[in-house]
């Protein structure tokens, strides 16, 4: 897993983002990933790419009586220490691919805007199922697989800067993408709908919710938000551990 956001200028422009200064009301699709979150009175929670730790905190709100938040970025955990700490809350520097998910250890984890960086997406959603209880929840949000095959991860404008449309192009060769986001070259990964959600099933996950991401009603003033409407972003999944395997 490649880490961008400890890049200066990356995270600067980051940080003039929404959802960055906003908290949770800043993210579009925050409206329904919120619908996701199951009971979290007196449950232990995992957040894999915790950025900020919105969601750390958020869980705490909920009732979460002790929650462990990772990043990569080491700026991601300053600003989650410093913006959403609390008693109940430990933030870590670590990668997913090098945390040890203890079996049998969490009622939840959250992972959101982080697994298309993720190459074998497999092993990952394993380990998940590993470290979660039974009867445990994932909740899942990332970018979607119509959006990770844009080309260029951009519209196609007209001459006069209007998005005609989005291009899609080698959809089914999943793998690297190189894209240009926040005025640098970012790498992601790209996994089918077929990866993702077989990805789950196979693993032993039980699908509960399925949802693409849309701007509310309420949102559709904000200009170019009409343009979310045209195809979606991000992927939101609600999974259930029903067991041991």
């Amino acid at each position: 897993m490649n880490n961008i956001y400890d890049d200066k200028h990356f995270f600067d422009q980051y940080a003039k983002m929404s959802r960055s200064q906003q908290g949770l009301s800043g993210a579009g699709e925050w409206h329904q990933f919120k619908a996701l979150f199951p009971d979290l009175s007196g449950k232990s929670v995992l957040d894999l790419g915790c950025g900020y730790g919105w969601h750390c905190k958020y869980s705490v709100e909920c009732g979460a009586k002790e929650v462990l938040g990772i990043d990569l970025s080491e700026k991601m955990i300053h600003e989650a220490n410093e913006k959403n700490a609390d008693p109940k809350i430990i933030y870590r520097v670590c990668g997913l691919d090098d945390y040890d998910y203890p079996a049998d250890s969490y009622d939840c984890v959250i992972s959101n805007l982080v697994l298309h960086y993720i190459a074998d997406i497999d092993l990952i959603l394993k380990k998940i199922y590993l470290t979660l209880k039974t009867d445990g929840i994932f909740l899942l949000n990332m970018e979607h697989p119509v959006f990770t095959a844009g080309v260029n991860q951009d519209w196609i404008y007209d001459s006069g800067g209007k998005p005609l449309y989005w291009p899609v192009d080698d959809y089914f060769y999943s793998g690297e993408r190189v894209t240009h986001f926040l005025g640098k070259t970012v790498t992601k990964q790209h996994h089918t709908l077929t990866q993702i959600l077989m990805g789950l099933i196979d693993t032993g996950f039980r699908l509960e919710v399925v949802e693409e991401a849309m701007p509310s009603a309420d949102m559709m003033d904000i200009p170019d938000m009409p343009d979310e409407m045209r195809r979606p972003m991000m992927l939101l999944i609600k999974a259930l551990k029903q067991g041991a395997r």
